[in-house]
Order: structure tokens, then C-alpha cells, then sequence
């Protein structure tokens, strides 16, 4: 209640509140006053003293940045099977905005590189090198020459690297080059885990892994040279599952972060609980090293017990054998289970006060593989952070982009990217709605707090409509509408939801297909009533959730059978009435 009356008041009284943001910025006066925002930060949760704008929106499914010494904003979109590609935006996928008018918002908005009618699907990696652009775009680092008062290239693309792996689990390609030219880029792994059987309950992992010798690592090229080819040859470093997020700190080291695995409970339910299977592994930022293993796929990384741990793929027995693992390469900063770290900036400008200066900056994604239990990250995070190691405990630094409800299908944004500019405010990217937020500070500059982001939350007004203490469900009554199968019963339609939303038999369903069936990233929007297994009847998706789709068609996630928990036949049948009927809604 708190928080939304300071938007309500903030709404209100933001002429007063830019005069003063304009008065500290040019006389360096501070005050409690000053530290205010104008409007409402863009919808995000931010420590006091910090502001947020939207500064670009709806520019396609936004995943990383980076930032020109004039301030132009150059992102990278993505299409794909990851997304639905209905709704994208005319022209190329890489963005150049720029604000021309110092108002804290791109009026300058172009497009470059392949369109979709080229072949292009875009990409995630982003980079400026000397007079270039660089840019992923389906298998391919490709530049794009950037001339004196250019905003965006006008000439041609030139494929650097060609024939990088965009199969299975993890098709996407961030990179990195440091200041002579060396090209360093995430091969993510193809599998959950190298298994025999993708994502199927109790397969063995492959061994050897065959899949390392050209997925889950890092490759060394070098950015000033055209036309190299993809091989196993020029691996730098192995056993990194996904790594997405690479940033220098100032002596020159090298940092990634790392997408844990997934599936222990699920797969292995003697060996782990359901608890376990929220909790475990960490999410991890790596320091990287020539040479260096991280123990993908034998090892995993326990939070709890703060060490590399083997894999039950590889003969682990529910965390207490460490194996092969005891040679392996462990992180220098960990975070919650399967939050997803997409992006990581250390932080080397001094805009923000000294307690935010050398840590890291971390956007992490959000969830789907704690279903059934509560979703967890869809935030930014700082971490302090020196001399390769960290300095006390990370705080949420921004939230609030997934609402009041964390969940992979309906989250309104998802945070992907992060850079900074050159005047040391930070852009994050959102990959679900194309928005971009610019963050800056108009607080006091002396001072000494790290204070986390206020929690969002529903909250309840003040006025005649004030909710009861249990709240409202959103879904209230959605379950009576639903229509219902031939031979079935509006019970076992709502014993189905209840089920599938993870209420009964710890099932998974929802995360995965989202919250409703609306779909994600890693599973089919149901609600589409288009069927890739079967006819859509009963039988045909009883049988399906039954045997499970090990090769998926259209979709990243692999579903085990019966969405790896143990349900009974009557529960099968409750959940197959529940998708036929979302299937059939009339829209």
C-alpha cells in the first residue's frame, strides 16, 4: 500500500519533481525531495534515489545491448520457435535508438540488418568494436560498419564467424571482445544434462559427452578477421552449460554467468524432493579461464552445501558423492536456483554511489522450473563485488517487471539485457514486450546505503473497494466457463486445473506451458487448440501426457512422461480434460 501511494503521489507532483531532479543535476543540491521521480519508474521497484524511464518500447523481443559513446542504444532482437513471431516489427533485427532531445526517451528509432523476408531471424549477442556493429543473427557474427554521425549502418553486414550450432535446448550466441580484438562467444549446451534421452526420467547421461566437443562453452576468435568458420578447434573453455552474461571487471578478467540445469526432482525423485528440486543448483557467475572445465555436464553446483557436486546423470547420489567434480572449476558468485541470469554488467562508472561501483549488475529472466512451487527471479540484482570475489550479499536492485505474478507465461516482461551508458545510467531490456527502461540516480552522491529494491506486491487500496484479506484470485470463476469434453465432467475439468496449476500432485504443468496454457519459451500455448501429437481428443492427449514428447516439434522443452510426477490415471484423465476445454474456449 506504501509503495503504490508513493507512485499515486510521485504521478502527481511530477513537475515539481523534474525541477528537482533538474536543480540537482546542475547545482549538486540534494535533499529528500530531490531524490524523488517523476512518474511512476516505468512500472519497476527501485532503491531510493534511483529513477527509471521507459526509455524505447515494443521493439521487438529485446535480449542485449550495447551502448555508444554518444549514448546511442544499439539491441539486438530475437524471433524464433523461442517466441511468437506474429506481431514483429518491420525492418531488421538489430535497433539503433537514440535520444536526441535529452527527455530520457529514443526519438530516433532504426532498424538494420537481415528482415525476417531475408531469411533473418535474429539473435542475442551485440557488441561495438572499433567503427562496427557486431551482431548475432541466426548462425552467424556478422559487423556492420558504422561511419562518422551514423545513428545506424547503412552498408552491408560482414560475417565474421559462420556455422555456429543453433540446435536444441540453448541456440543462442552472447559474446564479448576485449580491446585487441579477441572474440569470446557462449556455445550453449544443446541438452538439460548430455542425456541419452533429453529431459527423460532416469536417462543416463552420454559418456563421453560427445556434445562438448562443439556445445557448452566458450570460443576464441578473433573480431578482426572475416569469414572464419565454427569448429571444435578454437574452444577456449568447456563444462559452462549456458553462458549468457560477459563482462571485464578493470584488471582485465573475464566473467560469465551460467544457467544451471534443470529437472533433478523431476527426473530423479528418489534422490531429490520437490523442495530440493526448487533449490538446487545455484545459478553461478564464473570467472573465465583458458583451459578452464566447470563441471557441465557431471557436476552440478549445490548452494546449500557450497560445492560442486556430481550429477545423478553421472553416478550422483542425491548430492553427497563429488567424483570427478573435485577437479572442476567453482563459481566466484552464486545465486537462487533457476532464475535464469541473462545478462551481467559490472558496474565501472560512477554515477551511482560508491557502494554500486565494481559490483555486478545481474538480469535474471525469471523461472519456469520451479513449478509447482512459487517462481522466483524476473529482476535485476546487484552484487558487490572486488578483486574477484564478492563483498557481501546481493540485493534486488529492480523489480516488478513480471507484475504481482511471477510466471514465464504471462509475465509482462522479462528482463534480458543490461548495459551502461556513458553518462552511468543502466538500460535493461525486456524480451517478452520489446521495452527498454533507462535507470539513473538523482539521490544523494555521498551516499553509503545498498538498500534492495521495495517488495512488490499486491496491494489493497484504501478506498471503498478494498479488497478482503484473502484477496482475489484473478482466475475466480474462469474454471465454471470453461466448456467440457464429450464423456467428461465440469469436475474433472477443475480437478485438471488444480492440477495442472501444481495445487495437486506437485505437477509441473504450468511451468512450462505457463500459467493458464498461454504458453512459453520452453512450452506450447494450449490455449491455440492446435494439436502437433494427436487429434486433440481426450484419448489423443491422455496418450500424450502419458508417453511424454521427447523430440518436441515446434518448442525447446522436451515434456517427460506424465511432466515427470507421478500421477494416477483418473488425474491423467482430469488433466487432458482440462487442456482439451482450454483449447476450445471460443476467443
Amino acid at each position: 500500500m506504501q509503495l503504490a501511494a508513493t507512485m499515486r503521489t510521485l504521478a502527481s507532483a511530477a513537475p515539481l519533481a523534474l525541477t528537482l531532479a533538474f536543480v540537482t543535476q546542475f547545482t549538486g543540491a540534494t535533499s529528500s525531495l530531490a531524490a524523488e521521480c517523476p512518474g511512476d519508474n516505468g512500472g519497476l521497484s527501485l532503491p531510493k534515489g534511483f529513477c527509471a524511464t521507459i526509455f524505447a518500447d515494443k521493439i521487438g523481443h529485446a535480449r542485449q545491448m550495447a551502448v555508444a559513446p554518444d549514448g546511442t542504444v544499439y539491441v539486438n532482437t530475437w524471433s524464433g520457435v523461442y517466441y511468437k513471431n506474429n506481431d514483429l516489427p518491420a525492418g531488421g533485427f538489430v535497433v539503433a535508438l537514440k535520444d536526441t532531445k535529452g527527455a530520457g526517451i529514443a526519438d530516433v528509432v532504426k532498424r538494420f540488418g537481415e528482415t525476417p523476408a531475408e531469411g533473418g531471424k535474429g539473435g542475442t549477442g551485440i557488441y561495438l568494436y572499433k567503427n562496427f556493429v557486431y551482431a548475432e543473427i541466426n548462425d552467424r557474427i556478422v559487423r556492420y560498419p558504422l561511419k562518422a554521425g551514423e545513428i545506424a549502418p547503412e552498408g552491408k553486414g560482414e560475417t565474421v564467424l559462420s556455422g555456429i550450432p543453433i540446435t536444441g535446448d540453448h541456440p543462442m550466441h552472447p559474446f564479448i571482445i576485449d580491446t585487441i580484438g579477441n572474440l569470446f562467444v557462449s556455445m550453449g549446451s544443446a541438452t538439460n544434462t548430455c542425456e541419452i534421452k533429453n529431459r527423460m526420467p532416469h536417462s543416463k547421461g552420454n559418456d563421453p559427452c560427445v556434445e562438448q566437443e562443439t556445445r557448452a562453452g566458450v570460443w576464441k576468435y578473433d573480431a578482426n578477421k572475416l569469414d572464419q568458420k565454427f569448429s571444435a578447434a578454437e574452444r577456449y573453455a568447456t563444462g559452462i552449460r549456458n553462458g549468457e552474461g560477459f563482462d571485464f571487471d578493470t584488471a582485465g578478467k573475464l566473467y560469465l554467468t551460467q544457467h544451471g540445469r534443470d529437472q533433478l526432482h523431476e527426473d530423479w525423485p528418489e534422490q531429490y524432493t520437490a523442495q530440493q528440486g526448487f533449490d538446487l543448483p545455484a545459478e553461478e557467475v564464473v570467472e573465465l579461464k583458458a583451459g578452464g572445465d566447470y563441471g557441465w555436464p557431471h557436476c552440478y553446483y549445490d548452494g546449500m552445501q557450497q560445492k560442486l557436486v556430481l550429477a545423478p546423470e553421472y553416478g550422483g547420489d542425491g548430492g553427497k558423492k563429488i567424483g570427478v567434480c573435485g577437479d572442476k572449476l567453482g563459481p566466484v558468485a552464486i545465486f537462487p536456483a533457476h532464475w535464469a541470469p541473462n545478462d551481467m554488467k559490472i558496474y565501472k562508472a560512477t554515477a551511482f554511489p560508491e557502494s554500486y561501483r565494481g559490483g555486478m549488475f545481474i538480469a535474471f529472466h525469471g523461472s519456469w522450473n520451479r513449478a509447482p512451487g512459487p517462481q522466483g527471479g524476473y529482476n535485476v540484482v546487484y552484487q558487490p563485488f572486488a578483486d574477484g570475489k564478492t563483498t557481501g550479499k546481493f540485493i534486488v536492485f529492480a523489480d516488478g517487471f513480471a507484475g504481482t505474478h511471477k510466471d514465464p507465461g504471462s509475465a509482462p516482461h522479462r528482463p534480458s539485457g543490461l548495459a551502461v551508458s556513458s553518462d552511468g545510467s543502466l538500460c535493461v531490456s525486456d524480451d517478452t514486450a520489446g521495452r527498454i527502461w533507462r535507470i539513473t540516480y538523482v539521490g544523494d552522491p555521498n551516499s553509503k546505503e545498498l538498500d534492495a529494491a521495495p517488495e512488490v506486491q499486491v496491494q489493497a487500496s484504501g478506498d471503498k473497494n478494498v479488497l478482503p484479506p484473502e484477496g482475489v484470485h484473478p482466475d475466480a470463476g474462469a474454471t465454471a466457463a470453461l466448456p467440457v469434453p464429450p464423456g467428461s465432467t465440469a469436475d474433472e475439468v477443475a480437478l485438471g486445473k488444480k492440477i495442472f496449476d501444481g495445487d495437486v500432485a506437485g505437477a509441473t504443468c504450468a511451468g512450462c506451458h505457463g500459467a493458464g496454457g498461454v504458453g512459453s519459451p520452453v512450452g506450447a500455448d494450449l490455449t491455440a487448440g492446435t494439436w502437433l501429437w494427436s487429434d486433440g481428443s481426450i484419448a489423443g492427449l491422455t496418450k500424450t501426457i502419458m508417453e511424454g514428447v521427447e523430440t518436441p516439434k515446434a518448442h525447446a522443452g522436451a515434456m517427460p512422461p506424465l511432466g515427470g510426477v507421478d500421477l494416477t490415471r483418473d488425474q491423467v484423465k482430469a488433466v487432458a480434460a482440462y487442456v482439451w476445454a482450454i483449447g476450445h474456449v471460443k476467443k
